[in-house]
């Protein structure tokens, strides 16, 4: 149970700009090499620009809003569901120890949140060339947002999320270290995005959600 254990040893609190967890070696080998290897189309290819949102050619984002098949934007996200979870049997393992009530609970009294009757939500992010992500809260439907970063091509650390006050100004880079993380739970406060910044050939990270509506992952009883 890597992401518990990481979650219970090797995490630290942060209150500024809002309540975050910072975490450590939340991922196995073997995570990290699925990650690394997953296919995911490059907007560049399709002569497609980032527009500060992930739904980039032409979707709404729809998964975002609790519509499982993502909306067009899906052939440039890579979400773990039943249909494909063979093709990643290790991240299969890592959505199981998220089902699982131990994992659940211990993240439930860190945020203040009940998870018992939530959803998992795991996507397999590959950012290229030009990416930037806008200052934004995530929806209420989120409960936690939690983004795992595999650096593995010495991208520059300064690839973290940004986290901003209310005023929307710029308090913290979360580093952009292998193995390395975070996560909080939403509210009307938790600004975060990425501004415009360098990335020489791609920013692989591990999306993970405690949803409120239906994905194919309910956590375990």
């Amino acid at each position: 149970m890597s992401f518990l254990n990481s979650i219970e040893k090797k995490s630290k609190k942060f209150e500024s700009p809002f309540a975050h967890w910072e975490l450590n070696e939340p991922l196995t080998e073997g995570q990290v090499n699925e990650i690394v290897n997953a296919d995911i189309a490059n907007p560049i290819e399709h002569n497609l620009n980032y527009d500060g949102t992930r739904a980039i050619d032409g979707g709404e984002g729809k998964f975002r809003e609790g519509i499982s098949d993502g909306g067009k934007a899906l052939k440039f996200r890579c979400f773990i569901t039943k249909e494909n979870a063979n093709k990643f049997p290790n991240l299969r393992n890592f959505i199981q120890e998220l089902q699982n009530k131990k994992t659940y609970e211990k993240i439930s009294n860190l945020i203040g949140k009940d998870l018992s009757n939530s959803y998992v939500r795991v996507e397999v992010i590959c950012d290229r060339k030009g990416f930037w992500l806008k200052p934004h809260c995530d929806i209420k439907e989120k409960l936690i947002s939690c983004l795992l970063f595999v650096n593995k091509f010495n991208e520059n650390e300064d690839l973290g999320t940004d986290f901003y006050n209310s005023e929307l100004k710029k308090i913290k880079t979360l580093p952009y270290r292998d193995n390395y993380g975070y996560f909080f739970s939403s509210g009307p406060n938790t600004w975060h995005g990425m501004e415009k910044k360098e990335i020489i050939k791609e920013r692989r990270c591990l999306q993970v959600n405690y949803v409120t509506f239906k994905t194919d992952w309910k956590v375990e009883d």
